[in-house]
């Protein structure tokens, strides 16, 4: 597994998210009310929304095109609805946000031409 610095905590606001992409991967990054860091896939199961751009109640995100419920946590839609998204471990060190990729993941995401120059992150 591999950490990857992706923002500096004061860079996001208390019940904000920010999109990050890393090579070919998109994630949104959830701050909660209280100050905790989730790290899920940004793509609602269901019809592909920006979850980064949806609403955060508790530890839930509500997807912005049909109002999915994903719990932030396990990444799995709630009842009656079906679906799930991928979460990545997430770290705080001092002021540095980090976010864990695991094999399969950096698979996906990186090539081996791509490393960490490849990172972006928006509001």
């Amino acid at each position: 597994m591999s950490w990857i610095k992706i923002l500096e905590i004061q860079d996001l606001e208390v019940l904000r998210a920010r999109k990050v992409t890393i090579g070919q991967c998109e994630m949104g990054i959830f701050r909660l009310l209280d100050g905790s860091l989730r790290a899920i896939g940004n793509f609602c199961p269901h019809r592909q929304g920006y979850l980064a751009e949806g609403l955060i109640s508790g530890h839930y995100v509500y997807c912005p095109l049909h109002d999915w419920k994903i719990d932030l946590d396990s990444g799995l839609a709630q009842t009656p609805d079906e679906g799930e998204t991928q979460i990545f471990p997430i770290k705080v060190e001092g002021n540095a946000v980090y976010v864990a990729i695991d094999d399969m993941a950096r698979t996906m995401c990186l090539n081996h031409a791509q490393s960490q120059e490849r990172l972006s992150i928006k509001d």
